[in-house]
């Protein structure tokens, strides 16, 4: 296939988003209601404009599409723009990395956009939140961090050698499910010199309903028996292959609580979440299990 055809499959093959084609509409129907207003002009030339911009605007809606699903430096700024915001949902509110004395420190913070209007989601709320949770584990690290560094000087160790265990501070967040049903995500922050202080929270909302989502509303009224069975399970068959968990005399899994942290997957179903070393030791790192049945 030469190059031209394989252009021209993939143009044909790229998807308008109803959001868009709806914002570009109504760009359309503004300038027709600007064009009646001024009648003087004539009704050839009128009829001329708006065919020109139905043109523009269809082009437009072509090059954004490819562009977003060509490049995800644009995809993600285009979230920034007041016409096509309502696309993504997630945006990063702010991004930095910075490094004292040899501690470097990388955040990003996310926030929602666009979206309270249709949903009823307290946005601002959330996004206070998100930036206060981000901001405080930021420093707070930071000064553990200096602490470490003032003892491990103190106690003998020389400014090239604590350079040398290249201290990192992380803070961010990752989406789990962004769809017209749920909005599932987690922001948290880590250190690389301990998992004393990892920190982790899941925000799950219906976007139907304005609310945070719970395992009750989508596992139903029997939820802690329905996970709990199905943890088990899981356990069990991992165990068979190798996997290490601790027992519950050791402090491993013995049930839910009511805090347990989870998202919903791109099946819509939830995912539960363990921390490292909650129930297994620390080499397997955070430990997930997919639940099924249930509503």
């Amino acid at each position: 296939m030469g190059k031209l055809e394989t252009m021209k499959e993939r143009y044909d093959q790229i998807t308008i988003p109803e959001e868009l084609n709806s914002r570009v509409q109504q760009e359309i129907q503004k300038s027709r209601q600007k064009e009646e207003k001024r009648r003087d002009v004539g009704s050839r030339r009128f009829k001329r404009t708006i065919r020109s911009i139905e043109a523009a605007a269809a082009a437009v809606c072509i090059l954004f599409t490819a562009a977003l699903n060509t490049s995800p430096v644009f995809a993600k700024e285009a979230g920034e723009l007041p016409v096509i915001g309502g696309l993504a949902q997630i945006l990063t509110f702010r991004s930095y990395e910075t490094e004292q004395d040899d501690i470097k420190v990388s955040v990003e913070i996310p926030t929602i956009e666009m979206i309270a209007e249709d949903t009823g989601i307290p946005v601002d709320e959330i996004n206070q939140e998100i930036l206060d949770r981000c901001n405080q584990y930021a420093d707070d690290a930071m000064i553990r961090a200096e602490e470490y560094r003032t003892a491990f000087l103190e106690t003998g160790g020389t400014p090239e050698e604590w350079a040398e265990h290249h201290i990192k501070i992380t803070v961010g967040y990752e989406i789990k499910q962004q769809s017209d049903n749920y909005l599932s995500f987690v922001v948290g922050g880590s250190e690389n010199w301990t998992s004393a202080y990892r920190e982790s929270k899941y925000y799950n909302l219906d976007l139907s309903t304005g609310k945070t989502v719970t395992l009750e509303d989508i596992l139903g009224g029997n939820y802690v028996e329905l996970a709990n069975k199905s943890i088990r399970e899981q356990i069990a068959e991992r165990q068979k292959s190798g996997e290490i968990f601790f027992t519950e005399e050791e402090g491993g899994f013995a049930g839910i609580s009511e805090d347990v942290k989870f998202y919903i997957n791109e099946n819509n179903r939830p995912v539960i979440v363990f921390g490292k070393y909650e129930i297994a030791p620390g080499s397997s790192g955070e430990i997930e299990f997919e639940i099924t049945g249930g509503n």
